[in-house]
């Protein structure tokens, strides 16, 4: 008996909720330009805090996207969630009925779930006690609802999984997505993640004294450390055959990924473990590293992410990097949804023809190294072919995707 040829991964559908605006397109656009979607926080009192910015999603109306997820009974992160893989379908071209009865389901990746409803959890407990707790609040806490929303906003009956590696899980997502397509057990998945901008997680960061004062400058000399941000973002993958048969604009094609866990400390990055997980994702993808154009980093601009990362790659790469930049220059930290957000940029840029960039680096920090790129202010015009989107988490949970320009 043969065994069954794994099959190509297009990438279809795009779909972003997010400071920089709704939808991928908007999202695109205010990449290239090197806009900001950074703001004074709005969703809660940020009495008391030294830093009061975050990059929160200020015009999203969660009733002018979904039709059939109840507001009232889904928190804010499963909404963000729903939304962009609504947006990912529409702009895929796939009619709703049609992906309800495909074999079709759902990976997506979040850090704190619903923290938000937790946070009002909280609150109502320490007001009015425990005994006064909302049990139909409590009932939308369950971090497994991100993917759960989306499966029932789009009707979908194939599997449904959340991923909870914190800041890499957007990957951790496509990767699984892309090994179900690959493997022949789905013909399409929605992957990516949400979070919510929430008190808990703006308070952890602020303790860690790992909020910047005004901006996220990554890889510059005088950067402070990150900006907590919020959304969802949602990739339509699908296995090369649908995409042909459909006749479907492919953004990209995933080519492969890698996942290393650190397991040394609870926060502090590791060279040789982010190294090793950039070796496995060429190997998965089956390159070399000079034949990779743009890396879309991590990119924290806290110091000790930023040297860590760098080192890594020259570990793998050598003395010659190729461009390295970060949208968290633009976007913010969003948890949860980071890499899903650096996916979808790759896949704009592989598409559209452009690096995106490191939008508020000024003097690039010299303890770096010579030579790193990091395409400063606005958006580079370029052919990339080979792509690398780095995703780290707390915890040492390391997830790198390629993407390749389809062929």
């Amino acid at each position: 008996m043969s065994e069954r040829r794994p099959r190509r991964v297009a990438v279809t559908g795009l779909g972003a909720v997010s400071s920089l605006g709704i939808g991928a397109g908007a999202f695109a656009e205010a990449i290239r330009a090197g806009r900001s979607g950074i703001s004074p926080i709005q969703s809660f009192d940020s009495t008391g805090f030294e830093h009061t910015q975050a990059g929160e999603v200020l015009d999203f109306r969660p009733q002018d996207h979904l039709e059939r997820l109840p507001l009232d009974q889904w928190g804010r992160s499963s909404q963000f969630a729903a939304a962009a893989a609504k947006m990912a379908v529409r702009d895929a071209g796939w009619d709703e009925d049609e992906l309800s009865a495909a074999r079709a389901g759902s990976a997506m990746g979040t850090t704190n779930g619903e923290a938000r409803v937790f946070q009002e959890l909280t609150e109502q407990w320490l007001a009015e006690g425990l005994a006064e707790i909302n049990g139909d609040l409590a009932a939308q806490a369950p971090a497994h609802r991100i993917a759960a929303a989306v499966n029932t906003e789009l009707r979908l009956r194939g599997e449904a999984q959340t991923f909870g590696t914190a800041c890499s899980a957007s990957n951790y997502a496509i990767g699984y997505g892309f090994d179900v397509i690959r493997g022949g057990d789905a013909d399409v998945m929605i992957v990516g993640g949400a979070d919510a901008v929430n008190r808990a997680t703006h308070a952890g960061f602020h303790r860690l004294g790992a909020i910047a004062a005004d901006e996220c400058r990554p890889f510059d000399e005088f950067r402070g450390g990150i900006m907590t941000a919020e959304g969802g973002a949602a990739l339509l993958l699908e296995s090369w055959e649908s995409a042909q048969a459909r006749g479907a604009r492919i953004y990209a094609e995933v080519l492969g990924y890698g996942i290393t866990c650190d397991a040394k400390h609870p926060t502090q990055p590791d060279r040789s473990g982010i190294a090793e997980c950039i070796r496995r994702a060429h190997a998965s993808a089956g390159v070399q590293p000079e034949a990779v154009d743009y890396v879309c980093a991590h990119g924290t601009g806290t110091a000790a992410n930023d040297s860590t990362e760098v080192a890594a790659m020259r570990e793998v790469f050598g003395a010659q990097l190729p461009p390295v930049s970060s949208i968290k220059s633009m976007l913010g930290h969003t948890m949860g949804a980071a890499s899903g957000f650096g996916a979808l940029a790759c896949c704009m840029a592989l598409h559209e023809g452009f690096l995106p960039p490191t939008s508020t680096v000024r003097s690039v920090d010299p303890a770096l190294g010579p030579g790193l790129d990091c395409v400063p202010g606005r958006a580079r015009e370029a052919q990339p072919r080979v792509v690398e989107n780095h995703g780290f988490a707390f915890g040492g949970n390391n997830a790198i995707v390629m993407l390749g320009r389809p062929q």
